[in-house]
């Protein structure tokens, strides 16, 4: 059991980041799941988390409100103890839709979500990992998706720079912040079978794919378990492509 390693994941009360709650709760990390408004299915990751004997968490807030940020990171304090670990799950993809049909509150939303959010994150986070501030390091793993690559014509340009803009961050925070004991990766995971996707995607684009099939959420988490693993000691700044093939 590891349970000095406490971990937070955004966004972890379903997908991927449920996934990656899980496998930590069982790898015995102490996990703190925060939702925005799916407040019963948090609970029930807390709850599997606690059958297996480990300890867990669900802390509320919008990752795009600061207040929220500041409130969540003081409630994990009190609860589990400074973080050593924060995954950046959280992440909307609506509306899809064609730059032109876009509204200005759209976009504003789904990059204080995607960006601004992750920013806020990493920002409490390395505020209590950092050794410049008193902190023994970390990690930190953000959620990107090869959409960044591919842009998403279409129907996504808006989200594939948002993930774009992830990469970006991810590169330069881990130069920023190894000095000080923090490794910061990120994922980029392709088509993946979660509720995420709209009704019929998967069925549609899967034939396409180099592998003829979606991932699944499990075989990202199992990458950002390895990413936030001892076995990753001197991985800082990189994306791993989850994307079967593509």
């Amino acid at each position: 059991m590891v349970a000095d390693k406490i971990l937070l994941v955004t966004g972890g009360g379903r997908g991927i980041g449920a996934a990656v709650c899980l496998a930590a709760g069982l790898a015995g990390y102490a996990v703190a799941v925060n939702y925005r408004e799916k407040a019963a299915r948090a609970q029930e990751i807390v709850e599997t988390i606690r059958r297996g004997g480990g300890r867990a968490l669900a802390v509320p807030g919008d990752v795009a409100v600061e207040a929220d940020v500041l409130a969540m990171f003081a409630m994990v304090d009190n609860e589990l103890g400074r973080i050593t670990h924060l995954v950046n799950s959280a992440g909307i993809s609506e509306p899809r839709s064609r730059v032109d049909a876009l509204t200005e509150a759209q976009l504003t939303r789904l990059f204080a979500i995607n960006v601004v959010g992750s920013f806020l994150c990493a920002r409490e986070a390395i505020r209590r990992m950092s050794t410049a501030h008193g902190g023994t390091g970390g990690c930190i793993v953000n959620l990107s998706s090869i959409s960044a690559r591919l842009g998403a014509a279409g129907s996504g340009v808006h989200y594939a720079a948002s993930k774009g803009a992830i990469d970006s961050m991810t590169f330069g925070l881990a130069q920023e912040v190894a000095p000080e004991g923090i490794r910061v990766n990120s994922v980029s995971p392709g088509l993946i079978d979660t509720e995420i996707q709209p009704e019929g995607r998967i069925e549609k684009m899967a034939p396409n794919l180099p592998m003829k099939r979606a991932g699944q959420a499990e075989e990202v988490a199992a990458a950002v378990m390895w990413l936030m693993s001892d076995a990753a000691s001197y991985v800082a700044g990189s994306t791993f492509k989850i994307s079967g093939g593509l």
